[in-house]
């Protein structure tokens, strides 16, 4: 019999910005309850330490209370700090890792997943809509792909509460994940050499950074090299023999994307690459403006040869500095291929972390670009369509809506910011707002570049403009830029300008002949005193006027 109280109320420090948070009342919640006994012991970076763990769900619909018997788990766990630049937040993260009493893994079910031991309690501390993950991985499962599954819950950590937090699956070899055939340290010669192996492209934190560096440059004359890390078999348990196969392999394609004949169709990429899975984490990462796509947090899985001989791309993984959260790397703009601005001299001589040459060079394959297209036109029927997800926003917003009032009351950052947010919104309902459309901005304008034409089924968008329009800048406020969206329903002259409260002009932003439709302008705040402004579009006989907003 385990004894509990009722009634916990916490005063801690350190929310954010150094400011202490108030007290939280916390007896139950709608929401699984994760609770966490540590036992005195200080929960570390690494190596994991021996914990108590138990899970209060009480079915759909049902009320969990902190008081209720442990009835989804209730047992040993090792747990420790995971992560990188995120172990710099007051809430952590951690990896958790189910355990038998010899202190041995122990293969659970949690809230219905496949059976394992490895999980994960994300934080998404930076992330104030607290889905950008959960978002990514329904999106991309729906797709065929696999992605971790979810599960939102409540963490009470030694009588502290900890807000809000997602259990993830943790990326691993299983039939329930990444489904390759299992390797034994005996797997040195013939088919059984040839799979399966997880690496992955990534910073070099913590334990288990075992791997090689790549022979081939990220771009012509660096210095750099992309390093290439075991996952599965993980480091301490792959022989020599692994390693040297798998090293073989990737060098192999490397050497031949080097050369002339890399788009060739029968001996280039396609006979070492499953392009259908690397079109669709290139949608993914481009869907998102992932700024660690392609570079960081980015998977490769290979079977035995008899399987499938080639490398496949996947599973996607940590994208809460993506869909318009990050303020650098031009992560925020709605505009632009994220790949090809990892071209740029800012990532290729500022960057430990580049992209591997062979991205660019398959991307800038016309067959490649082509299959791309014909994807992402086939996705945005249905599965990428915005009126899709925006339920799933919606949904995931209702489910959370409780519980995520008390998460902001345990770290109450709204309204300020966190590295890296481009956006900062005074509440929740704003952050949601953002969020959606920056989306409707992205889908828009890789429509246009993927497909020559918006692709609006199921997004309640109309082909043809009725009306003149002038949209809310995007984002606001703003600094040091934002774009401004206006519709014309007919060829016409523009005179889009920029007053202060007063009306005096400050700037002429655009002007000139423009055809019917939507089109884009880009203001840069250059120059300007942080307020309030007026944004004015003429044209014809038509005048309309938004108010925008510069904070420095």
């Amino acid at each position: 019999m385990r004894s509990i109280l009722l009634f916990i109320t916490l005063t801690v420090t350190a929310a954010a910005q150094g400011r202490p948070a108030p007290a939280v009342a916390f007896t139950s919640s709608n929401l699984p309850i994760v609770v966490i006994n540590t036992n005195g012991q200080t929960i570390v970076n690494e190596p994991k330490i021996t914990a108590d763990m138990g899970i209060i769900d009480n079915g759909a619909g049902v009320r969990n209370n902190l008081a209720d018997p442990f009835n989804v788990y209730n047992g040993k766990i090792g747990i420790e700090i995971r992560g990188s630049s995120s172990q710099s937040f007051p809430k952590k993260q951690y990896a958790v890792e189910t355990r038998d009493a010899a202190g041995e893994d122990l293969d659970v079910s949690l809230f219905g997943m496949p059976k394992e031991a490895d999980w994960i309690l994300s934080a998404q501390y930076n992330d104030k809509t607290l889905m950008r993950d959960v978002l990514v991985y329904t999106l991309t499962a729906s797709m065929g792909r696999y992605a971790s599954r979810t599960r939102y819950c409540e963490l009470v950590i030694n009588g502290d509460y900890k807000g809000v937090y997602m259990l993830f699956e943790k990326i691993k070899r299983d039939k329930g994940r990444v489904n390759i055939s299992k390797m034994e340290t005996t797997d040195v010669s013939g088919d059984a050499l040839t799979g399966g192996y997880i690496i992955k492209i990534d910073k070099l934190d913590g334990s288990g950074t075992d791997g090689w560096y790549s022979t081939y440059a990220p771009y012509p004359g660096s210095s750099k090299r992309v390093y290439y890390q075991y996952h599965v078999p993980k480091p301490e348990d792959i022989v020599a023999a692994q390693k040297t196969y798998i090293k073989n392999f990737v060098l192999s394609y490397e050497s031949m994307l080097n050369t002339t004949m890399f788009a060739d169709s029968v001996n280039g990429y396609p006979k070492y690459f499953d392009v259908p899975s690397m079109v669709d984490v290139y949608l993914m990462n481009e869907l998102t403006r992932n700024v660690d796509g392609f570079r960081l947090s980015a998977y490769l899985h290979k079977d035995r040869d008899s399987v499938d001989p080639r490398m496949r791309f996947g599973p996607v993984w940590d994208f809460n500095h993506s869909l318009g959260n990050s303020d650098y790397y031009e992560g925020a703009k709605t505009t632009g291929w994220q790949l090809e601005y990892f071209r740029t001299n800012a990532v290729f001589q500022n960057d430990d972390f580049a992209v591997p040459f062979w991205w660019f060079k398959v991307a800038g394959d016309p067959a490649f670009r082509t299959k791309a297209a014909e994807r992402w036109i086939q996705l945005r029927k249905d599965r990428l369509s915005l009126g899709r997800i925006f339920t799933i926003v919606d949904s995931i917003a209702a489910h959370i809506d409780e519980a995520k009032q008390r998460n902001f009351e345990r770290w109450p950052i709204l309204g300020t910011y966190v590295w890296p947010n481009a956006y900062v919104g005074a509440t929740y309902a704003d952050e949601i707002s953002y969020l959606k459309t920056w989306l409707t901005w992205r889908v828009n304008w890789m429509d246009v570049q993927l497909a020559g034409q918006s692709l609006g089924v199921g997004d309640g968008a109309s082909s043809a403009p009725s009306g003149y329009s002038l949209e809310q800048n995007f984002p606001n406020p703003f600094n040091p830029a934002t774009s401004v969206r206006f519709t014309l329903p007919s060829d016409g002259h523009v005179r889009l300008t920029l007053t202060d409260m007063l009306g005096r002009t400050v700037r002429t932003v655009a002007e000139g002949a423009y055809g019917a439709g939507t089109h884009t302008v880009r203001l840069d705040a250059a120059g300007l005193a942080s307020g309030v402004y007026l944004y004015r579009l003429q044209s014809g006989s038509t005048t309309l006027t938004r108010k925008m907003t510069v904070t420095k």
